[in-house]
């Protein structure tokens, strides 16, 4: 039998977590492991491994919750952005094998980690990338 991961077990209540919403298909709560104040967690309640493997109706209703939070972040915690997040794969940092969105308050550019998109190389063939991405 397949172990359950840790957002399930928080789910069906054998692991504890400070709640800030709850829905039928929905949970959102503290990340224990805070990157700034406020830092928050939205997973949907039945189980898919990430982003990319969730139905459309589901992810967008964790999508939802996810900036209902960050809108409460900056108005009552003060936050003066927010950084919404979700790894895709073990390649792209995910480590709970469960579909969640981080909420990321941020109130200072120095504060916790900062997310930088850094230039990458010049050398790249745009059309022939165009061609394998592009979606109809």
């Amino acid at each position: 039998m397949k172990t359950k991961d840790v957002f399930c077990q928080i789910i069906d209540g054998t692991i504890p977590c400070y709640k800030l919403y709850e829905d039928e298909d929905v949970l959102a709560f503290l990340d224990i492991s805070q990157v700034t104040k406020g830092h928050s967690l939205v997973i949907s309640k039945k189980h898919f491994d990430n982003f990319l493997s969730t139905p459309q109706e589901i992810m967008h209703k964790v999508m939802d919750v996810a900036q209902r939070i960050g809108q409460v972040q900056i108005k009552m915690l003060g936050a003066k952005g927010v950084n919404i997040l979700s790894n895709c794969y073990e390649a792209a940092g995910q480590s709970v094998m469960h579909f969640h969105v981080h909420v990321i308050p941020r109130y200072e550019e120095k504060e916790g980690f900062v997310l930088e998109m850094k230039k990458g190389p010049d050398n790249l063939n745009l059309p022939a990338l165009q061609n394998k991405i592009k979606i109809d």
